[in-house]
Protein backbone atom coordinates (compact mmCIF):
# COMPACT_ATOMS: atom_id res chain seq x y z
CA UNK A 1 0.00 0.00 0.00
CA UNK A 2 0.61 3.44 -1.03
CA UNK A 3 -0.06 6.64 0.61
CA UNK A 4 -0.29 9.91 -0.88
CA UNK A 5 -1.43 13.07 0.87
CA UNK A 6 -1.79 16.62 -1.41
CA UNK A 7 -2.39 19.93 0.88
CA UNK A 8 -4.33 22.32 -1.78
CA UNK A 9 -5.58 25.57 -1.23
CA UNK A 10 -9.03 24.60 -0.26
CA UNK A 11 -9.25 20.61 0.40
CA UNK A 12 -6.14 18.59 1.69
CA UNK A 13 -6.53 15.06 0.21
CA UNK A 14 -5.49 11.18 0.56
CA UNK A 15 -5.48 8.33 -1.17
CA UNK A 16 -4.41 4.81 -0.49
CA UNK A 17 -3.07 3.26 -3.95
CA UNK A 18 -2.24 -0.69 -4.18
CA UNK A 19 -1.13 -2.84 -7.52
CA UNK A 20 -2.23 0.24 -9.90
CA UNK A 21 -5.69 0.88 -8.44
CA UNK A 22 -6.94 3.74 -5.88
CA UNK A 23 -8.48 1.76 -2.77
CA UNK A 24 -9.64 4.60 -0.84
CA UNK A 25 -9.75 8.36 -0.38
CA UNK A 26 -10.27 11.04 2.09
CA UNK A 27 -10.42 15.02 2.05
CA UNK A 28 -10.77 17.56 4.72
CA UNK A 29 -10.83 21.75 4.20
CA UNK A 30 -7.53 23.09 4.37
CA UNK A 31 -6.44 25.03 7.89
CA UNK A 32 -4.13 27.27 6.42
CA UNK A 33 -3.45 28.14 10.09
CA UNK A 34 -2.37 24.50 10.95
CA UNK A 35 -1.35 22.47 7.89
CA UNK A 36 -0.28 19.89 10.17
CA UNK A 37 -3.37 19.33 12.12
CA UNK A 38 -5.25 19.17 8.52
CA UNK A 39 -2.42 16.25 6.88
CA UNK A 40 -3.11 14.39 10.22
CA UNK A 41 -7.17 14.54 10.08
CA UNK A 42 -7.39 13.68 6.26
CA UNK A 43 -4.42 10.73 7.40
CA UNK A 44 -6.95 9.49 10.26
CA UNK A 45 -9.95 9.63 7.64
CA UNK A 46 -7.82 7.60 5.48
CA UNK A 47 -6.06 4.81 7.66
CA UNK A 48 -9.52 4.02 9.58
CA UNK A 49 -10.46 0.42 9.48
CA UNK A 50 -7.18 0.28 7.27
CA UNK A 51 -4.30 -2.21 8.89
CA UNK A 52 -1.46 -0.38 8.80
CA UNK A 53 1.16 -2.15 8.98
CA UNK A 54 0.35 -3.08 5.22
CA UNK A 55 1.36 0.49 4.62
CA UNK A 56 5.27 0.48 2.74
CA UNK A 57 5.36 4.15 1.73
CA UNK A 58 3.92 7.86 2.69
CA UNK A 59 4.53 10.72 0.30
CA UNK A 60 3.99 14.45 1.31
CA UNK A 61 2.70 17.48 -0.69
CA UNK A 62 3.03 20.37 1.17
CA UNK A 63 2.45 23.58 1.18
CA UNK A 64 4.54 24.75 4.20
CA UNK A 65 7.38 26.25 2.60
CA UNK A 66 5.74 28.07 0.15
CA UNK A 67 2.63 29.71 2.68
CA UNK A 68 6.07 30.53 5.14
CA UNK A 69 7.43 32.53 2.07
CA UNK A 70 4.46 34.22 0.58
CA UNK A 71 3.01 35.35 4.19
CA UNK A 72 6.56 36.73 4.94
CA UNK A 73 7.09 34.10 8.32
CA UNK A 74 10.50 32.93 7.33
CA UNK A 75 13.18 33.40 9.86
CA UNK A 76 15.06 36.95 9.45
CA UNK A 77 18.47 36.53 7.60
CA UNK A 78 21.65 38.34 7.38
CA UNK A 79 23.16 37.79 3.90
CA UNK A 80 26.50 38.33 3.93
CA UNK A 81 28.09 38.51 0.26
CA UNK A 82 31.39 38.24 -1.08
CA UNK A 83 30.92 39.50 -4.80
CA UNK A 84 34.44 40.36 -5.80
CA UNK A 85 35.39 42.95 -8.57
CA UNK A 86 32.66 43.86 -11.17
CA UNK A 87 29.37 42.78 -9.24
CA UNK A 88 27.00 45.00 -7.54
CA UNK A 89 24.80 43.27 -5.13
CA UNK A 90 22.49 46.32 -4.30
CA UNK A 91 21.28 45.30 -8.32
CA UNK A 92 20.32 41.91 -6.79
CA UNK A 93 16.82 43.13 -5.49
CA UNK A 94 17.69 40.30 -2.18
CA UNK A 95 16.25 42.56 0.44
CA UNK A 96 17.25 44.96 3.32
CA UNK A 97 19.60 42.79 5.12
CA UNK A 98 22.52 42.41 2.65
CA UNK A 99 26.31 43.02 4.20
CA UNK A 100 29.28 42.69 1.55
CA UNK A 101 32.51 41.52 2.59
CA UNK A 102 35.69 42.21 0.74
CA UNK A 103 38.40 39.22 -0.95
CA UNK A 104 37.31 37.57 -4.53
CA UNK A 105 37.90 34.44 -5.86
CA UNK A 106 37.91 33.78 -10.11
CA UNK A 107 36.21 31.55 -11.96
CA UNK A 108 38.61 28.58 -11.64
CA UNK A 109 38.55 28.63 -8.01
CA UNK A 110 41.88 30.82 -7.82
CA UNK A 111 41.97 33.22 -5.02
CA UNK A 112 42.98 36.84 -6.52
CA UNK A 113 42.19 39.03 -3.43
CA UNK A 114 42.46 37.57 0.01
CA UNK A 115 39.20 37.79 2.74
CA UNK A 116 39.58 40.90 4.83
CA UNK A 117 38.70 39.37 8.13
CA UNK A 118 38.50 42.31 10.37
CA UNK A 119 35.80 43.19 8.23
CA UNK A 120 34.39 40.24 8.88
CA UNK A 121 34.38 40.51 12.53
CA UNK A 122 32.78 44.19 12.07
CA UNK A 123 30.15 42.74 10.23
CA UNK A 124 29.78 39.55 12.78
CA UNK A 125 29.69 42.48 15.28
CA UNK A 126 26.81 44.70 13.74
CA UNK A 127 24.93 41.33 13.89
CA UNK A 128 25.10 40.33 17.32
CA UNK A 129 24.18 43.90 18.60
CA UNK A 130 21.18 43.93 15.66
CA UNK A 131 19.94 40.29 17.67
CA UNK A 132 20.46 38.49 14.17
CA UNK A 133 20.40 34.68 14.36
CA UNK A 134 19.93 33.09 11.32
CA UNK A 135 23.53 34.12 8.68
CA UNK A 136 23.86 33.37 5.01
CA UNK A 137 26.96 33.57 3.56
CA UNK A 138 27.87 33.41 0.07
CA UNK A 139 30.74 34.26 -2.21
CA UNK A 140 30.49 34.85 -5.95
CA UNK A 141 32.23 31.54 -7.63
CA UNK A 142 32.30 29.77 -3.48
CA UNK A 143 31.23 26.72 -5.32
CA UNK A 144 34.45 26.56 -6.75
CA UNK A 145 36.58 27.35 -3.90
CA UNK A 146 34.49 27.54 -0.71
CA UNK A 147 37.82 29.05 1.47
CA UNK A 148 36.38 32.42 1.60
CA UNK A 149 32.94 30.95 2.71
CA UNK A 150 34.44 28.68 5.52
CA UNK A 151 36.48 31.41 7.06
CA UNK A 152 33.73 34.00 7.25
CA UNK A 153 31.45 31.29 8.64
CA UNK A 154 33.76 30.06 11.31
CA UNK A 155 34.05 34.26 12.19
CA UNK A 156 30.51 34.68 12.55
CA UNK A 157 30.09 31.60 14.27
CA UNK A 158 32.20 32.21 17.28
CA UNK A 159 31.08 36.02 17.57
CA UNK A 160 27.73 34.62 17.55
CA UNK A 161 27.48 31.72 19.29
CA UNK A 162 24.42 29.61 18.92
CA UNK A 163 23.52 31.08 15.76
CA UNK A 164 22.01 29.03 12.33
CA UNK A 165 25.57 29.34 9.37
CA UNK A 166 24.53 28.84 5.65
CA UNK A 167 27.31 28.43 3.36
CA UNK A 168 26.59 28.84 -0.05
CA UNK A 169 28.81 26.16 -1.54
CA UNK A 170 26.74 23.70 1.03
CA UNK A 171 23.12 25.06 -0.72
CA UNK A 172 23.91 25.45 -4.56
CA UNK A 173 26.91 24.85 -6.26
CA UNK A 174 25.34 25.77 -9.77
CA UNK A 175 27.21 29.34 -11.33
CA UNK A 176 24.58 32.41 -11.00
CA UNK A 177 25.68 34.31 -7.94
CA UNK A 178 21.98 36.35 -7.03
CA UNK A 179 20.27 33.13 -7.69
CA UNK A 180 22.46 31.26 -5.15
CA UNK A 181 22.61 33.60 -2.28
CA UNK A 182 18.88 33.50 -2.76
CA UNK A 183 18.67 29.99 -2.49
CA UNK A 184 21.11 29.88 0.37
CA UNK A 185 18.52 32.89 2.50
CA UNK A 186 15.71 30.98 1.97
CA UNK A 187 17.14 28.14 2.97
CA UNK A 188 18.66 29.55 6.40
CA UNK A 189 15.34 31.57 6.71
CA UNK A 190 12.97 28.23 6.84
CA UNK A 191 15.27 25.38 8.05
CA UNK A 192 14.09 25.66 11.31
CA UNK A 193 10.78 26.05 11.35
CA UNK A 194 10.54 22.92 8.68
CA UNK A 195 12.43 20.93 10.62
CA UNK A 196 9.56 21.44 13.50
CA UNK A 197 7.23 20.25 11.48
CA UNK A 198 8.47 17.00 9.62
CA UNK A 199 10.34 16.00 13.56
CA UNK A 200 6.11 16.50 14.45
CA UNK A 201 5.30 14.84 11.58
CA UNK A 202 7.44 11.52 11.69
CA UNK A 203 6.54 11.19 15.48
CA UNK A 204 2.92 11.42 14.22
CA UNK A 205 3.07 8.73 11.99
CA UNK A 206 4.63 6.47 14.33
CA UNK A 207 1.93 7.06 17.03
CA UNK A 208 -0.38 6.00 14.85
CA UNK A 209 1.61 2.87 14.03
CA UNK A 210 2.95 3.75 11.06
CA UNK A 211 6.57 2.51 10.31
CA UNK A 212 6.71 2.94 6.72
CA UNK A 213 9.46 5.28 5.07
CA UNK A 214 8.10 8.62 4.73
CA UNK A 215 8.99 11.30 1.92
CA UNK A 216 8.20 14.61 0.74
CA UNK A 217 7.46 15.61 -3.30
CA UNK A 218 9.84 18.03 -4.19
CA UNK A 219 9.14 20.71 -7.02
CA UNK A 220 10.85 18.48 -9.66
CA UNK A 221 8.13 16.09 -9.02
CA UNK A 222 10.94 13.79 -7.27
CA UNK A 223 10.98 12.25 -3.81
CA UNK A 224 13.03 13.35 -0.67
CA UNK A 225 12.92 10.71 2.22
CA UNK A 226 11.75 13.25 5.15
CA UNK A 227 14.45 13.35 7.68
CA UNK A 228 17.29 14.11 4.39
CA UNK A 229 14.74 16.97 2.95
CA UNK A 230 15.44 18.91 5.84
CA UNK A 231 18.84 19.56 4.69
CA UNK A 232 16.93 21.56 1.92
CA UNK A 233 13.57 22.71 2.34
CA UNK A 234 13.16 24.79 -0.27
CA UNK A 235 13.70 21.95 -2.04
CA UNK A 236 9.71 21.29 -1.52
CA UNK A 237 8.43 24.76 -2.34
CA UNK A 238 6.12 24.22 -5.16
CA UNK A 239 5.16 20.52 -4.77
CA UNK A 240 1.47 21.30 -5.06
CA UNK A 241 1.93 21.96 -8.98
CA UNK A 242 4.63 19.42 -9.04
CA UNK A 243 1.98 17.05 -7.41
CA UNK A 244 -0.61 17.89 -10.19
CA UNK A 245 2.15 16.95 -12.87
CA UNK A 246 2.79 13.86 -11.61
CA UNK A 247 -0.91 12.65 -11.04
CA UNK A 248 -1.74 13.57 -14.78
CA UNK A 249 1.20 11.28 -15.93
CA UNK A 250 -0.26 8.81 -13.40
CA UNK A 251 -3.22 8.81 -14.91
CA UNK A 252 -2.80 9.03 -18.54
CA UNK A 253 -1.25 6.96 -21.04
CA UNK A 254 2.39 7.39 -21.39
CA UNK A 255 4.19 9.35 -23.68
CA UNK A 256 1.25 12.18 -24.37
CA UNK A 257 1.85 15.58 -24.66
CA UNK A 258 -0.47 17.62 -23.01
CA UNK A 259 -1.70 20.84 -21.62
CA UNK A 260 -2.49 20.51 -17.96
CA UNK A 261 -4.94 22.58 -16.05
CA UNK A 262 -5.20 21.94 -11.97
CA UNK A 263 -8.24 23.60 -11.20
CA UNK A 264 -8.49 24.15 -7.32
CA UNK A 265 -10.66 26.27 -4.41
CA UNK A 266 -8.27 29.08 -4.46
CA UNK A 267 -5.82 28.61 -7.85
CA UNK A 268 -5.32 27.06 -11.39
CA UNK A 269 -1.80 25.64 -11.88
CA UNK A 270 -0.58 25.30 -15.25
CA UNK A 271 1.83 22.90 -16.88
CA UNK A 272 3.36 21.39 -19.76
CA UNK A 273 4.02 17.29 -20.53
CA UNK A 274 6.13 17.31 -24.21
CA UNK A 275 5.89 13.21 -24.93
CA UNK A 276 5.42 12.19 -21.66
CA UNK A 277 8.54 14.06 -20.25
CA UNK A 278 7.33 17.56 -18.03
CA UNK A 279 9.21 20.28 -18.85
CA UNK A 280 11.66 21.98 -16.55
CA UNK A 281 12.55 25.57 -15.38
CA UNK A 282 15.65 25.53 -17.03
CA UNK A 283 17.17 28.16 -14.70
CA UNK A 284 15.26 27.05 -11.54
CA UNK A 285 11.99 28.44 -9.60
CA UNK A 286 10.78 31.99 -9.27
CA UNK A 287 9.69 32.57 -5.30
CA UNK A 288 8.12 35.48 -4.95
CA UNK A 289 10.42 38.32 -6.51
CA UNK A 290 13.40 36.08 -5.98
CA UNK A 291 15.41 34.12 -8.53
CA UNK A 292 16.54 30.35 -7.45
CA UNK A 293 18.18 27.38 -7.86
CA UNK A 294 15.45 25.15 -6.73
CA UNK A 295 14.96 22.91 -9.59
CA UNK A 296 11.00 22.52 -10.32
CA UNK A 297 8.96 22.17 -13.33
CA UNK A 298 7.82 25.07 -15.69
CA UNK A 299 4.38 26.10 -13.66
CA UNK A 300 2.27 29.13 -13.61
CA UNK A 301 -0.20 29.36 -11.08
CA UNK A 302 -3.05 31.88 -11.50
CA UNK A 303 -5.36 33.24 -8.57
CA UNK A 304 -8.69 31.79 -9.86
CA UNK A 305 -10.46 29.26 -9.04
CA UNK A 306 -14.04 27.27 -7.73
CA UNK A 307 -13.91 29.78 -4.16
CA UNK A 308 -12.88 32.67 -5.97
CA UNK A 309 -14.60 35.85 -5.35
CA UNK A 310 -17.47 36.89 -7.36
CA UNK A 311 -17.78 40.80 -7.53
CA UNK A 312 -18.63 43.60 -9.83
CA UNK A 313 -16.29 46.45 -10.26
CA UNK A 314 -16.85 49.15 -12.48
CA UNK A 315 -20.60 47.44 -13.45
CA UNK A 316 -18.13 44.84 -15.14
CA UNK A 317 -18.44 41.30 -13.11
CA UNK A 318 -14.82 40.19 -12.52
CA UNK A 319 -13.57 36.76 -10.37
CA UNK A 320 -10.76 36.72 -8.21
CA UNK A 321 -7.95 37.11 -7.45
CA UNK A 322 -9.10 36.99 -3.79
CA UNK A 323 -10.94 33.96 -1.82
CA UNK A 324 -12.85 35.48 0.83
CA UNK A 325 -14.03 31.61 1.69
CA UNK A 326 -15.62 28.54 0.32
CA UNK A 327 -18.74 29.19 -1.89
CA UNK A 328 -22.42 30.36 -0.50
CA UNK A 329 -23.69 27.10 -1.08
CA UNK A 330 -20.88 25.37 0.91
CA UNK A 331 -22.11 27.48 4.21
CA UNK A 332 -19.37 30.60 2.67
CA UNK A 333 -19.77 34.40 2.78
CA UNK A 334 -20.66 35.14 -0.94
CA UNK A 335 -20.18 34.29 -4.72
CA UNK A 336 -17.79 31.99 -6.19
CA UNK A 337 -17.69 30.09 -9.71
CA UNK A 338 -18.79 27.12 -7.77
CA UNK A 339 -22.48 28.32 -7.19
CA UNK A 340 -22.51 29.38 -10.78
CA UNK A 341 -21.50 25.91 -11.96
CA UNK A 342 -24.55 24.51 -9.58
CA UNK A 343 -27.13 26.61 -11.11
CA UNK A 344 -26.06 25.60 -14.19
CA UNK A 345 -25.84 22.30 -13.13
CA UNK A 346 -22.19 21.10 -13.89
CA UNK A 347 -22.43 20.04 -10.37
CA UNK A 348 -24.05 18.44 -7.42
CA UNK A 349 -22.08 19.87 -4.43
CA UNK A 350 -23.40 21.91 -2.36
CA UNK A 351 -27.23 23.92 -1.67
CA UNK A 352 -28.81 24.28 -4.51
CA UNK A 353 -31.20 27.36 -3.23
CA UNK A 354 -27.94 29.01 -1.54
CA UNK A 355 -26.24 28.78 -4.94
CA UNK A 356 -29.54 30.39 -6.40
CA UNK A 357 -29.09 33.12 -3.93
CA UNK A 358 -25.42 33.85 -4.69
CA UNK A 359 -26.54 34.41 -8.29
CA UNK A 360 -29.20 35.91 -7.84
CA UNK A 361 -27.23 38.75 -5.97
CA UNK A 362 -24.82 39.02 -9.03
CA UNK A 363 -27.91 39.13 -11.15
CA UNK A 364 -29.58 41.95 -9.91
CA UNK A 365 -26.36 44.21 -10.13
CA UNK A 366 -25.80 43.57 -13.84
CA UNK A 367 -29.81 43.33 -14.47
CA UNK A 368 -30.00 39.87 -15.79
CA UNK A 369 -31.08 36.81 -14.68
CA UNK A 370 -29.52 34.19 -11.86
CA UNK A 371 -29.14 31.74 -14.70
CA UNK A 372 -27.83 34.20 -17.27
CA UNK A 373 -25.04 35.78 -14.63
CA UNK A 374 -24.00 31.91 -13.73
CA UNK A 375 -23.19 31.48 -17.63
CA UNK A 376 -21.28 35.39 -17.65
CA UNK A 377 -19.35 34.10 -14.25
CA UNK A 378 -18.22 30.67 -15.87
CA UNK A 379 -17.15 32.54 -19.29
CA UNK A 380 -15.24 34.62 -17.53
CA UNK A 381 -13.17 32.02 -15.43
CA UNK A 382 -12.39 30.16 -18.84
CA UNK A 383 -11.51 32.82 -20.69
CA UNK A 384 -9.07 33.88 -18.25
CA UNK A 385 -7.60 30.43 -18.22
CA UNK A 386 -7.69 30.02 -21.98
CA UNK A 387 -5.86 33.71 -22.24
CA UNK A 388 -3.47 32.63 -19.52
CA UNK A 389 -2.45 29.18 -21.27
CA UNK A 390 -1.98 31.30 -24.84
CA UNK A 391 0.20 33.49 -22.59
CA UNK A 392 2.08 30.61 -21.03
CA UNK A 393 3.12 28.91 -24.38
CA UNK A 394 5.23 32.22 -25.19
CA UNK A 395 7.29 31.50 -21.97
CA UNK A 396 7.45 28.03 -22.93
CA UNK A 397 9.05 28.53 -26.15
CA UNK A 398 11.84 30.54 -23.85
CA UNK A 399 12.62 27.09 -22.44
CA UNK A 400 15.33 24.79 -24.10
CA UNK A 401 14.02 21.41 -23.56
CA UNK A 402 10.48 22.86 -25.26
CA UNK A 403 12.90 23.87 -28.41
CA UNK A 404 14.79 20.62 -28.53
CA UNK A 405 11.27 18.98 -28.64
CA UNK A 406 10.31 20.91 -31.23
CA UNK A 407 13.80 20.61 -33.55
CA UNK A 408 13.36 17.27 -33.12
CA UNK A 409 9.33 16.70 -34.06
CA UNK A 410 9.92 18.98 -36.62
CA UNK A 411 6.22 20.47 -35.48
CA UNK A 412 5.26 23.33 -33.67
CA UNK A 413 3.42 22.91 -30.30
CA UNK A 414 -0.24 23.02 -30.63
CA UNK A 415 -2.58 22.57 -27.37
CA UNK A 416 -3.98 18.93 -28.15
CA UNK A 417 -4.82 17.84 -25.10
CA UNK A 418 -6.37 19.61 -22.35
CA UNK A 419 -5.89 17.64 -19.01
CA UNK A 420 -7.65 18.66 -16.12
CA UNK A 421 -7.52 17.41 -12.41
CA UNK A 422 -8.52 19.24 -9.28
CA UNK A 423 -12.05 19.26 -7.58
CA UNK A 424 -13.09 22.15 -11.03
CA UNK A 425 -11.58 20.30 -13.29
CA UNK A 426 -14.94 17.98 -14.21
CA UNK A 427 -16.75 20.68 -15.71
CA UNK A 428 -14.74 23.50 -16.88
CA UNK A 429 -11.66 21.84 -18.84
CA UNK A 430 -13.90 20.38 -21.75
CA UNK A 431 -14.94 24.62 -21.89
CA UNK A 432 -11.25 25.20 -22.28
CA UNK A 433 -10.11 22.55 -24.54
CA UNK A 434 -13.36 23.74 -26.50
CA UNK A 435 -12.34 26.79 -26.49
CA UNK A 436 -8.59 25.97 -27.85
CA UNK A 437 -9.65 23.61 -30.37
CA UNK A 438 -8.11 20.79 -28.27
CA UNK A 439 -9.30 17.33 -26.95
CA UNK A 440 -10.56 17.50 -23.07
CA UNK A 441 -9.21 14.67 -20.85
CA UNK A 442 -10.44 14.41 -17.45
CA UNK A 443 -8.67 11.03 -15.97
CA UNK A 444 -10.83 9.00 -13.72
CA UNK A 445 -9.65 10.39 -10.01
CA UNK A 446 -9.46 13.30 -11.25
CA UNK A 447 -10.15 15.27 -7.88
CA UNK A 448 -7.37 13.43 -6.06
CA UNK A 449 -4.76 13.13 -9.11
CA UNK A 450 -1.93 15.47 -6.95
CA UNK A 451 -2.59 12.85 -4.07
CA UNK A 452 -1.86 9.95 -6.67
CA UNK A 453 0.29 12.17 -8.32
CA UNK A 454 2.63 12.38 -4.71
CA UNK A 455 1.59 8.72 -3.56
CA UNK A 456 3.18 6.78 -7.43
CA UNK A 457 6.22 9.42 -7.49
CA UNK A 458 9.55 8.20 -7.75
CA UNK A 459 12.74 9.92 -6.23
CA UNK A 460 14.91 12.52 -8.51
CA UNK A 461 18.37 14.18 -8.27
CA UNK A 462 20.30 15.76 -9.76
CA UNK A 463 24.49 16.43 -9.66
CA UNK A 464 26.58 18.47 -11.37
CA UNK A 465 30.22 17.52 -11.86
CA UNK A 466 33.38 20.49 -12.40
CA UNK A 467 36.22 19.41 -13.59
CA UNK A 468 39.33 21.57 -13.88
CA UNK A 469 42.39 19.16 -15.09
CA UNK A 470 44.99 21.80 -14.79
CA UNK A 471 43.84 22.15 -11.11
CA UNK A 472 44.15 18.51 -10.90
CA UNK A 473 40.62 19.14 -9.23
CA UNK A 474 36.94 18.07 -9.31
CA UNK A 475 33.53 19.63 -7.77
CA UNK A 476 30.37 18.60 -7.40
CA UNK A 477 28.25 21.31 -7.57
CA UNK A 478 25.55 20.25 -5.10
CA UNK A 479 27.83 19.30 -2.06
CA UNK A 480 30.51 21.86 -2.68
CA UNK A 481 32.57 17.89 -2.47
CA UNK A 482 35.94 18.84 -3.43
CA UNK A 483 38.12 16.19 -4.60
CA UNK A 484 41.49 15.07 -7.00
CA UNK A 485 41.14 13.90 -10.54
CA UNK A 486 44.65 12.62 -11.40
CA UNK A 487 43.91 12.27 -15.04
CA UNK A 488 45.47 15.88 -17.16
CA UNK A 489 43.72 13.67 -20.27
CA UNK A 490 40.69 13.32 -18.72
CA UNK A 491 38.16 12.81 -21.75
CA UNK A 492 34.29 13.80 -21.60
CA UNK A 493 33.80 9.77 -21.01
CA UNK A 494 35.46 9.66 -18.65
CA UNK A 495 34.04 12.42 -16.88
CA UNK A 496 30.53 11.03 -17.15
CA UNK A 497 31.65 7.80 -15.47
CA UNK A 498 33.27 9.69 -12.62
CA UNK A 499 30.06 11.51 -12.79
CA UNK A 500 28.48 8.44 -12.69
CA UNK A 501 30.06 7.12 -9.68
CA UNK A 502 29.26 10.06 -7.56
CA UNK A 503 25.92 10.35 -8.32
CA UNK A 504 25.37 6.61 -7.00
CA UNK A 505 27.43 7.73 -3.74
CA UNK A 506 24.67 11.09 -3.37
CA UNK A 507 22.10 9.01 -4.06
CA UNK A 508 22.67 6.18 -1.74
CA UNK A 509 23.49 8.73 0.88
CA UNK A 510 20.22 10.28 -0.06
CA UNK A 511 18.51 6.79 0.57
CA UNK A 512 17.41 6.89 -3.34
CA UNK A 513 20.04 4.20 -4.71
CA UNK A 514 17.25 1.42 -6.25
CA UNK A 515 16.19 4.38 -8.51
CA UNK A 516 20.04 5.32 -9.48
CA UNK A 517 19.94 2.94 -12.46
CA UNK A 518 17.69 5.68 -13.67
CA UNK A 519 20.14 8.60 -13.89
CA UNK A 520 21.05 10.19 -17.72
CA UNK A 521 23.39 12.62 -18.62
CA UNK A 522 21.48 15.39 -19.88
CA UNK A 523 24.44 17.90 -20.11
CA UNK A 524 28.39 17.41 -20.99
CA UNK A 525 30.70 19.79 -22.09
CA UNK A 526 34.71 20.31 -22.85
CA UNK A 527 36.66 23.46 -22.84
CA UNK A 528 40.49 23.17 -23.69
CA UNK A 529 42.71 25.86 -21.85
CA UNK A 530 45.27 26.60 -24.33
CA UNK A 531 48.76 28.08 -23.60
CA UNK A 532 52.12 28.55 -25.73
CA UNK A 533 50.16 26.72 -28.77
CA UNK A 534 49.39 23.48 -26.89
CA UNK A 535 46.95 22.29 -24.27
CA UNK A 536 47.33 23.19 -20.96
CA UNK A 537 44.53 21.42 -19.29
CA UNK A 538 40.81 21.25 -19.68
CA UNK A 539 37.57 22.31 -18.22
CA UNK A 540 34.88 19.37 -18.60
CA UNK A 541 30.91 19.56 -17.11
CA UNK A 542 28.46 17.36 -16.50
CA UNK A 543 25.36 16.99 -15.43
CA UNK A 544 23.25 13.95 -14.66
CA UNK A 545 19.91 13.52 -13.84
CA UNK A 546 17.18 10.86 -12.28
CA UNK A 547 14.27 11.85 -13.63
CA UNK A 548 10.98 12.18 -12.75
CA UNK A 549 8.70 9.31 -13.16
CA UNK A 550 6.29 7.17 -11.51
CA UNK A 551 7.04 4.11 -9.53
CA UNK A 552 6.67 0.46 -11.76
CA UNK A 553 4.70 -0.60 -9.08
CA UNK A 554 1.70 1.45 -10.24
CA UNK A 555 2.44 1.34 -14.11
CA UNK A 556 2.21 -2.60 -13.64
Amino acid sequence: MLVGIDVGGTTTDAVIVEGGRVLKTAYVPTDHENLMNCMLRALDDLVKGIDTSRIERVVLSTTIITNMIAEGKTDPVALLLIPGPGANPKDYSLGENVWVLDGAIDFRGRETEGLKEDRVVEVASGLAAKGFRKIAIVGKFGQRNHAHELKAGEIVSGALPGAEVELGHRVSGQLNFPRRAATTALTVATKEQYRRFTDHMAKALKERGIRAPVYILKADGGTLPLDKSVEMPVETIFSGPAASIMGVMALSPAGQTSVIIDIGGTTTDLALILSGKPLLASKGAKVGDLLTHVRAFAVRSLAIGGDSAVRIADGHLAVGPHRVGPALCMGGPGATPTDAMRVLGMTKIGDEAKAEEAMRGVASILGTTPRDAAQKVIETVVDRIVSEIRAMFHEWEQEPAYRIWEIMKKEKLQAQNVVGVGGGAPPLVPLVAEKMGARAIVPEHAPVANAIGAAVARPTMTLNLHIDTERDEYIVAEEGLVGKVGDRKMTPEKAEQLARKLLLERAAHLGIIDYADEAQVTYSEVFNMVRGWSTAGRLLDVRMEIPAGILPEWRA
